[in-house]
């Protein structure tokens, strides 16, 4: 495995931001059984240009993003690809649980009350962290929930699925545009559990070859090609 250069921890219910450069991949470890990081993908030196879910899926027809898939910005640039992935399965469809979402689960519990123990949203950690990046509510790009599986019926309905992923999987993201990416380590929001309780995970910042043109997730659907190209040109 590769030696890291950099390595942080990221607490049950915190967040953290890195700009990740390409030459560079982030490795997100999961701390303990049952793990969910929400995570937020802008480009770093231009960040109108953002996460797209919806290109991500529907130019690779998957409904769930592993290893050898390219995220997209909606330029249709790839912003960073999987290159890792230790549980097989990425939730890309579930939105960030709000202050009301978590207090309807959990029940309110707020700082001045519990001070650590507090109750804390992605949606509103996330907020606070773009807002630290002189961002706003309008910048907030659809959230990709590392290590959580979520499957959908007939009817288009989500249903989370338990088990998912272990303590010590790990998923790693290659840079290929300089990308920031904005992390929360919390539950899942269709997470059954009653108990609010977020799982830590590792950040590590590692080095890595710029991909090859046998490359899993450049080669993976034609679009892939032409998205690849597109962020090489991008950095001319």
């Amino acid at each position: 495995m590769t030696a890291a250069l950099l390595t942080r921890e990221l607490p049950g219910g915190a967040t953290a931001a890195l700009v990740v450069r390409p030459g560079r991949a982030l490795r997100i470890t999961a701390r303990e059984d049952g793990a969910n990081v929400a995570a937020l993908l802008l480009r770093a030196d231009w960040p109108a240009e953002r996460y797209s879910m919806a290109d991500t899926l529907k130019a690779q027809f998957v409904a769930y993003l592993t290893a050898g898939n390219a995220l997209y910005s909606d330029m249709g640039r790839v912003l960073m690809s999987i290159t890792r992935d230790d549980c097989g399965w990425h939730d890309p469809l579930s939105p960030l649980p709000s202050d009301g979402d978590v207090a309807a689960r959990y029940g309110a519990r707020s700082y001045q009350a519990a001070r650590n123990e507090m109750h804390r949203s992605a949606l509103r950690q996330l907020l606070v962290e773009l807002s630290k990046q002189g961002l706003g509510p309008r910048d907030l790009p659809p959230a990709i929930h590392f290590f959580s599986r979520v499957g959908v019926d007939d009817a288009g309905g989500l249903a989370f699925v338990p088990g998912n992923s272990a303590a010590g999987d790990a998923v790693e993201l290659r840079a290929e545009l300089p990308t920031l990416v904005l992390l929360h380590a919390g539950q899942h929001p269709l997470d059954p559990a009653a108990e609010y309780a977020p799982r830590a995970a590792t950040l590590e910042l590692v080095a890595v070859p710029p991909a090859p043109a046998d490359d899993a997730a450049r080669t993976f659907r034609p679009e892939n090609e032409r998205g690849f190209a597109a962020s090489e040109e991008a950095l001319v």
